[in-house]
């Protein structure tokens, strides 16, 4: 049987990512002064207007202003042209502290139970399948990658005409649940007003589509560059963005169940992040053991709580056994406790900014990417 699946990614320049590295990087600068900080940091940005707000609770000496100027600059936003100006756009701020109500639940030794409990209820899932070497489905695999290889051809100065905003989306077609083909690419990228048409889906498909996905093409494979004829006005001037909106973009491309729950501007106490991370640890291991060739997990807490309210493990019949000793292997192998979660991985650390572009997995620098012989 064949079938179709289709999954996008965005650049840094995408106004929803703006917002998204505007407030991880907000969240490592509390984490780099005081680990101890508590973080939930939103951001909406429309043409030239940026809004920071949220709960901070922490030492750290902040000038948020300062940082989200840095990161418009980091991204290219220097002219208002491309959507925004770093240098001239307005900064509205408006923080305040992290509810006592919420802390109490999530400090260890504080609230109803001992031990430090998850930060707010919720389902968090993670997801693993053996058909890349990521572990990741490939849809959202190669759409990143196009993403990776447009920013670097921008930055690098190859193709001097691009600006900061793009996305790009690949359709794979499935025989026997197995990736078989690219049918469809679609790459749309900002750029300047005076480059040619032809000339820049020539430059996009010679440079950007083929030394990634070529290994997928063939003759029957449909590409749509720009497919509207021009993209000159884009970033925070054509769409507004907000923090948290591109949670498939971060996960798995639409492959796999979502809890709803983002993840940038917040402090790992919030389980939203922490536990998603624990959860595609999780699937990822358990594939990476061939326990299963495609894994899905889902954990579940109340806010105050440290045990999970449910574990959830999904093999999609490619496991020998069965789904009950599967939990139970997780339950003696895995951190699933928030303040377990946290030192495991080594959360408190400031690594969060680098994750709010192109995806929280798959990329194996990341300690919740790492692999683990298990114990059966």
């Amino acid at each position: 049987m064949k079938r179709l699946f289709t999954s996008e990614s965005v650049t840094e320049g995408h106004p929803d990512k703006v917002c998204d590295q505007i407030s991880d990087t907000i969240l490592d600068e509390c984490l780099k002064q005081d680990p101890e900080s508590r973080v939930a940091v939103e951001c909406l940005i429309k043409s030239g207007l940026v809004v920071v707000a949220g709960e901070i609770t922490t030492k750290a000496q902040l000038d948020i202003e300062y940082i989200t100027r840095s990161v418009l600059r980091g991204i290219g936003y220097t002219k208002e042209e491309y959507g925004i100006d770093a240098n001239n756009c307005k900064v509205i701020i408006h923080i305040e502290k992290q509810s006592p109500d919420i802390s109490q639940g999530v400090t260890e030794g504080e609230g109803e139970f001992e031990e430090q409990g998850a930060g707010d209820q919720g389902m968090m899932f993670g997801y693993a399948s053996d058909e890349t070497e990521e572990l990741m489905p490939l849809p959202i695999t190669l759409a990143h990658k196009l993403i990776d290889k447009l920013t670097s051809v921008r930055k690098d100065n190859e193709l001097t005409y691009l600006r900061p905003d793009g996305k790009a989306q690949i359709t794979i077609e499935y025989e026997e649940n197995k990736p078989k083909r690219a049918h469809t690419i679609v790459l749309s990228t900002q750029h300047n007003e005076n480059i040619d048409y032809e000339t820049l889906k020539s430059d996009i498909l010679e440079k950007i589509i083929k030394p990634v996905c070529n290994d997928w093409i063939d003759e029957n494979t449909r590409f749509f560059i720009n497919p509207t004829g021009k993209f000159i006005l884009g970033g925070p001037y054509a769409d507004a963005g907000v923090t948290g909106r591109k949670i498939i973009v971060d996960t798995y491309g639409g492959m796999g169940k979502h809890g709803g729950g983002a993840f940038s501007g917040k402090d790992p106490s919030k389980v939203d992040r922490s536990a998603a991370y624990a959860a595609r640890f999780i699937a990822k291991n358990l594939v990476a053991n061939n326990l299963c060739n495609k894994c899905e997990v889902g954990l579940s807490y109340a806010i105050g709580v440290a045990e999970p309210v449910s574990i959830f493990v999904e093999s999609f019949g490619t496991s020998e056994i069965t789904e009950e000793e599967l939990i139970q292997i997780v339950k003696n192998n895995f951190p699933l406790k928030p303040a377990q979660i946290i030192s495991y991985f080594d959360l408190k650390n400031p690594i969060y900014q680098h994750t709010s572009t192109q995806g929280h997995f798959g990329n194996k620098e990341y300690p919740w990417e790492k692999i683990i012989e298990i114990k059966k």
